[in-house]
């Protein structure tokens, strides 16, 4: 392994930062995910894969959450008030299954997408056994494996707490980025995050889309950022409307407006979809005539918006011209550009290697396609398939009694994430290539989950047998 000083840099501030405020290695390791283009070193034995830096987080948290008395028991716990853990699982041994038998089995029978770290692009070739195989079974499991982990660490009631912390410096941290590299870009300075992207693997950092300039934050290209955007745009959006968080409203804000300025199809598909819910929302409370402050609010800033924009058009009717043609190019005509047919031709090949394994799948890492829910089906098959679907549906579905029972801030907290996975899937299905649906949906699921279950409350008895109390949770204000 050939490591990365910039990455360790990077490890090594994060958890001085984390000591220094008390927080837990959840609040860590939910920080080092800001950091897409960051890597801890190389790895040539396995084609020069360069993990990011937080696989090194990853596996602190489950040495943390397995280093416990009575862990057994805990594990025991958690898959009896956890349906979806043994899904999980499972799905865990399905995809290491798959993804060292079928490349080898239908070797050969189909054709797939590789990606090829000499050339940096994705050519067309058969289906056989990749060093993708090994790199995206790995972290598809670690994803898991992580799963696991903050379930065992919300045995404890309190580390709802960190959770929270987590998602607020993953998604801060992700926005203040995002406003470096625009700032720094603008000012004529390049790609000033340039340094901590020391990951091998192809990066479009510093390019423009109708004179304007992408957006990447600390991830690889527009898309990526606009992708991890919209989970932050869900969970800090959530948040404000379930507690009037002002911090999670500032949040919320800046990441809708680097969004608009992102130029990233996946930033603007996204945000039309994730209005859809937000218009409803707001329309059935004005027909019920119970606005809240929040929805109001947002209905005069969408009101004096409009009148911005009138009257803008007004005065220039040209003013506006550069950002249509912007639209017109990124969205209207994607599909009709050489990059839009080139990756529906993906999709496409996906599909029929799917029937071409008669359902079974091709092994995770064995292509690329364009759109995650493409890509579960062609490597998974249908098995993985109904797999995925079940813990999504767990996601999505809270039972009744559950949400009547929570607190404000925990049914906040669980809301948020809930959004935020949910918003992250979309983003994947808009352009993700990979069947594995990575830390922004596993870790929320894993909030979801417990606290839907209560997996705690054998230790609130404990406490209350000793006098002590975990008490309300704290609302970010």
């Amino acid at each position: 392994m050939q490591p990365s000083i910039a990455g360790m840099l990077v490890c090594a501030g994060i958890l001085v930062f984390v000591r220094f405020m008390g927080w837990s290695m959840i609040v860590a390791f939910m920080a080092s995910l800001a950091f897409g283009t960051t890597a801890i070193g190389t790895l040539s034995a396995v084609g020069g894969s360069s993990p990011q830096i937080y696989t090194v987080f990853a596996a602190l948290l489950l040495v943390t959450a397995v280093a416990r008395k009575g862990i057994w028991r805990e594990l025991v716990t958690i898959f009896r008030r956890i349906g979806v853990a043994s899904v999980v699982v499972v799905l865990m041994a399905y995809a290491i299954i798959g993804a060292v038998l079928f490349p080898r089995f239908f070797a050969g029978q189909t054709s797939v997408f590789v990606a090829s770290r000499t050339s940096r692009g994705v050519y067309e070739t058969a289906l056989g056994p990749t060093s993708a195989n090994i790199t995206q079974t790995a972290y598809f499991t670690l994803s898991i494996l992580v799963f696991l982990g903050v379930c065992l660490l919300l045995r404890r009631r309190e580390a709802l707490v960190d959770v929270k912390r987590g998602f607020f410096l993953w998604f801060g941290l992700h926005t203040a980025m995002g406003i470096i590299d625009l700032a720094g870009k603008m000012a004529g300075a390049g790609d000033v995050l340039g340094p901590i992207r020391t990951a091998n693997y192809a990066m479009l950092t510093l390019t423009m889309e109708e004179g304007f300039w992408r957006i990447a934050g600390a991830q690889s290209e527009a898309s990526a950022f606009g992708s991890v955007s919209l989970a932050g745009l869900a969970f800090s959006y959530t948040y404000w409307r379930r507690t009037g968080s002002r911090f999670a409203a500032a949040i919320a804000a800046v990441l809708f407006l680097l969004l608009l300025l992102s130029t990233s199809t996946t930033a603007y598909v996204g945000l039309c979809l994730l209005g859809i819910p937000v218009a409803f929302s707001l329309a059935r409370s004005f027909l019920a005539g119970r606005l809240s402050l929040q929805e109001l609010l947002l209905v005069v800033l969408m009101v004096l918006l409009g009148f911005v924009v009138l009257a803008v058009s007004l005065y220039n009717a040209k003013f506006f011209d550069p950002m249509l043609r912007l639209i017109d190019h990124v969205v209207t005509n994607k599909l009709s550009s050489a990059s839009g047919q080139e990756r529906s031709y993906w999709n496409y090949k996906s599909m029929q290697a799917f029937f071409d394994t008669s359902g079974l799948g091709i092994g995770l890492g064995s292509s690329r396609a364009s759109s995650w829910a493409i890509a579960v089906l062609s490597q998974l098959g249908m098995v993985g398939s109904i797999l995925i679907a079940t813990l999504l549906a767990a996601l999505v579905w809270t039972p009744a009694r559950s949400r009547r029972v929570m607190e404000p801030e925990l049914d906040a907290i669980v809301s948020s994430a809930r959004a935020g996975a949910l918003a992250a899937l979309l983003a994947l299905s808009i352009v993700g290539g990979l069947a594995d649906p990575g830390m922004g949906f596993f870790v929320p699921l894993a909030v979801v989950m417990a606290c839907g279950a209560r997996i705690w409350d054998d230790a609130d008895a404990q406490d209350q047998v000793y006098g002590r109390t975990a008490g309300p949770l704290p609302v970010a204000r």
